[in-house]
């Protein structure tokens, strides 16, 4: 290893050393993410489709809670504010929320409320890996009463007075209201801490935030273009970026690793780290965030938080279902790249 890359490696092993040092805030859709595993016994006589013996089901965090789980993973000390039931998926969502760290103090829970839930099935024979076959998704309460939206925005107030950096996760279940966008960039920017938005269908409605972390289809899709060489596509994000008011845009780009596009900078592109073929990218857009936003809250330059970000994004893939990044194994995975 040369001096140089040394040199990286231990500035970027000392900024994941100040992770525990960072509080951060989470606003936006918790999701419970649910996983039935099963064998395939036999087929039904009553139609041609395979009968599954039940093996086990775990209800994980997903959508704002995933990002708000990988932040605790990684050290950090993490408040959430969202929504969810007062039913049995809520009630499992808080617990692993809460047996993580997470402060869940923001979270209103309601029984007219219910949490969304997403379904996988996982299948295979009986010494075979689980394979996901289908989704089924129980969409949230949509959230109209105003006095809901008051009582998130007060919880906002109350947790950003002691924030470092705060991230909007938007999965369009309603938390990211506009209202909820302008109110929490402004109090964001008055205090001058980082505010990053990871939004899968309003992108366009949060102007003026420090950061954004798309992916390409996500970026392809608000721009009505599609790109396949590297060059047009940074020529579109830096104008994006530049019109959103963003100083930084981190885009995922699959097995084509990240690009970021930072005011006054070049394009960056970082190579995927690890295997090029993932074993599961569910939630792996909520590990980049949370990595990012991490590093940011610690001082680091964008273009050594889109590496961190770069290497917690090729740890988590490789894990299945919706997973989470220890501090320790992305201070490996540093410690031991090229």
């Amino acid at each position: 290893m040369s001096s140089t890359q040394a040199s990286l490696h231990e500035r970027l092993l000392g900024i994941v050393r100040q992770f525990p040092e960072r509080r951060i805030l989470v606003i936006g859709d918790a999701v419970a993410d649910q996983f039935i595993c099963g064998a395939i016994g036999r087929v039904s006589r009553e139609a041609p489709v395979f009968i599954l013996r039940h093996e086990h089901t775990e209800t994980v965090p997903g959508g704002a809670a995933n990002c708000a789980m990988n932040l605790a993973s990684l050290g950090a000390q993490v408040s959430l504010v969202g929504v969810a039931g007062s039913d049995e998926p809520g009630a499992a969502l808080l617990t692993k929320l809460q047996a993580a760290g997470v402060d869940c103090g923001g979270v209103l829970t309601s029984p007219t409320l219910r949490t969304t839930t997403k379904v996988r099935i996982l299948a295979g024979q009986l010494h075979s890996t689980r394979q996901q076959v289908i989704r089924i998704d129980y969409e949230g309460t949509e959230l109209t009463d105003p006095k809901l939206h008051q009582r998130l925005r007060a919880q906002v107030a109350g947790h950003m007075q002691t924030a470092d950096a705060v991230i909007v996760s938007d999965y369009n279940y309603g938390v990211a209201s506009s209202e909820m966008v302008s109110f929490t960039r402004d109090a964001a920017v008055a205090r001058k801490i980082p505010v990053l938005a990871d939004s899968r269908f309003q992108l366009a409605n949060f102007a003026g935030f420090t950061a954004a972390t798309p992916n390409q289809d996500e970026v392809e899709e608000l721009l009505a273009e599609q790109f396949d060489r590297p060059d047009e596509l940074a020529r579109a994000c830096e104008a994006l970026r530049a019109r959103m008011g963003y100083r930084a845009l981190l885009v995922t780009r699959g097995s084509h690793g990240l690009m970021l596009l930072a005011e006054n900078a070049p394009a960056f592109h970082l190579e995927a780290v690890g295997a090029h073929e993932p074993v599961d990218v569910t939630g792996a857009g909520d590990t980049v965030m949370a990595a990012f936003t991490l590093a940011l809250a610690s001082s680091a330059s964008f273009s050594d938080a889109a590496r961190l970000a770069n290497y917690a994004g090729g740890l988590v893939v490789m894990k299945r279902g919706t997973a989470s990044l220890t501090r320790e194994e992305l201070e490996h995975s540093v410690r031991h790249s090229d």
